[in-house]
């Protein structure tokens, strides 16, 4: 059964059990200005979404930037209007240019810094490592996203696309409030150690991307549009003739939605809220309409029957290609 709130790790605050993932206030997905960011901010106040999850990346500081600017306008409302995690570790390498990975303490504080100004805020609710750094041990990293506790500028810390042998080494160190990963009815890994060492742990699983990147809504992404799209352009989930499968085989999932008087995206999010009170979905939008679809899920409850009955319309591996190019792999941990 879902919940309309969740607690974030063992003793966080109790947040709405879906959050709002900002790489959407960029023009990750398409072009996004700063009044549509704002509007979108301002549909998660009045559904209730309180979890803004954004990134020192994510349009190279203009997310971040966006959700300050539009704090800025709240006076002294913003002060508890949202929950807000950021993360820091990628960066590019200073001779070549190619994006690689720090955890270092010294970068991954001064990287916080700098969100921290973007963002207007003197602390995060949660700070992640974005990708973690292979050669450097992730109890020392642990040990130094520990220290930023100590010196107010978040109240708890993370690892997203990590392994669950990995979050256990952390979490020897200090509690891991959360793991952020992708998660959905078509990225079925996590299923495999993540979401149980999670729920072992008491680190709440942030599912990003929990509509597959539009595949499990009412809308899906174009191929044409997909081809456009720096990201979506080589993933082999967006290349023919997987693109046409993918459309082929949620085609049965929109309309089993529908036949329940309920959006694909809604369905979609109600089926990850079902797989563990842990579960934090973040989907992302530029589409007030798509947010509120979203956050409907909040208020479904799923029969077993329904459980069922969307397993066999999407059974576990039915997605046509790899959630990544071999060149978007580098930096998540696989582990099955």
């Amino acid at each position: 059964m879902s919940s309309s709130s969740i607690t974030l790790g063992q003793h966080g605050p109790r947040m709405a059990s879906v959050g709002y993932g900002a790489m959407s206030l960029t023009n990750f997905y398409g072009p996004c200005d700063e009044d549509q960011a704002h509007n979108v901010l301002t549909a998660c106040v009045d559904l209730g979404i309180d979890h803004i999850d954004t990134s020192n990346v994510y349009g190279a500081g203009t997310s971040e930037s966006r959700i300050g600017a539009f704090l800025a306008k709240q006076g002294s409302h913003a002060k508890d209007m949202f929950k807000i995690a950021t993360k820091g570790g990628i960066t590019t390498h200073p001779e070549t240019g190619a994006r690689c990975f720090n955890n270092a303490l010294e970068h991954l504080e001064g990287e916080l810094d700098k969100s921290l100004a973007r963002l207007g805020v003197d602390c995060v609710e949660l700070f992640y490592v974005h990708r973690r750094e292979q050669e450097r041990d992730i109890e020392d990293v642990t040990e130094g996203l520990a220290s930023l506790i100590k010196k107010g500028k978040t109240k708890h810390i993370g690892f997203s696309e990590i392994a669950p042998d990995s979050l256990r080494r952390a979490s020897k160190i200090h509690h891991i409030a959360a793991v952020q990963s992708e998660y959905s009815l078509s990225t079925r890994a996590p299923e495999l150690g993540l979401v149980q060492a999670c729920a072992e742990l008491g680190t709440t699983l942030v599912a990003f991307s929990p509509v597959g990147r539009t595949f499990l809504t009412d809308t899906p992404m174009s191929y044409e549009t997909g081809q456009s799209l720096a990201f979506t352009q080589k993933n082999p989930r967006f290349m023919q003739p997987q693109f046409a499968a993918n459309i082929a085989s949620t085609d049965k999932f929109r309309q089993y939605a529908a036949d329940h008087g309920m959006a694909a995206a809604t369905l979609a999010i109600a089926w990850l809220l079902h797989q563990g009170k842990h579960v934090l979905p973040i989907p992302g939008t530029r589409s007030v309409e798509h947010l509120a679809q979203a956050a409907a899920a909040m208020s479904v409850t799923l029969s077993a029957d329904m459980l069922a009955e969307i397993e066999a319309i999407l059974p576990v591996g039915w997605a046509a290609g790899d959630r990544y190019s071999t060149a978007q792999w580098i930096g998540p941990e696989r582990f099955c």
